[in-house]
């Protein structure tokens, strides 16, 4: 990990997130190593198109995963998958190689032993994870990801009205249920109900 990178990434990220804390570390950290071991070396320039990260958690590390990779939902380089986990994939296009990398939960007890003398157990896990070797920190596992055609980077693949509500429906997320095209809020329920 070159320091001053570690430290520069780190200041960008959290201008973008609000506030310093563990979780920026981390998904700095994590960020730079899933590039490294990707062979992603340009992710803001030459290489944007080259790379699609999948993060499994809606926590501050995921502010921290965009920021160091400049990947985002809206260019479709950036997959939120719900888990609940602390890790990301990092995904080549051009090599086809995909990292996924996991927070190490010992790691947070582990901080102990790096800053002992840090009462405050936030501060304490900020500085240690600044410290930590990154095999102390996370788990790297090498994996294999099938991005379907109309989940890649791009123009929709394709849009559908949905036949219930009206809803126009983009890259393929439409639902079939007895010969009628459902968007999922009709065919499953939504998140939201409409007022009457």
């Amino acid at each position: 990990m070159h320091k001053n990178e570690f430290e520069q990434l780190l200041e960008e990220s959290v201008k973008i997130h609000g506030h310093l804390c563990p979780g920026q570390v981390l998904g700095v950290r994590l960020a730079m190593l899933g590039l490294e071991l990707s062979g992603i070396r340009d992710p803001k320039g030459t290489d944007r198109k080259k790379l699609i990260v999948y993060v499994e958690i809606d926590r501050c590390a995921t502010d921290a995963i965009q920021s160091v990779t400049g990947c985002s939902l809206g260019k479709r380089s950036l997959k939120w998958m719900d888990y609940g986990v602390m890790a990301a994939t990092f995904v080549n296009l051009e090599t086809g190689k995909a990292v996924r990398i996991v927070a190490r939960e010992e790691s947070r007890e582990l901080a102990a032993k790096y800053c002992p003398e840090i009462e405050n157990k936030y501060k304490r896990q900020i500085e240690a994870y600044k410290l930590m070797k990154d095999q102390e920190l996370f788990l790297v596992q090498e994996v294999e990801v099938e991005i379907p055609a109309h989940d890649m980077p791009g123009r929709p693949s394709r849009r559908v009205q949905c036949q219930s509500c009206g809803d126009w429906v983009q890259d393929c997320r439409d639902v079939e249920i007895d010969g009628k095209i459902l968007c999922r809020a009709c065919a499953h329920g939504g998140y939201y109900r409409i007022k009457q």
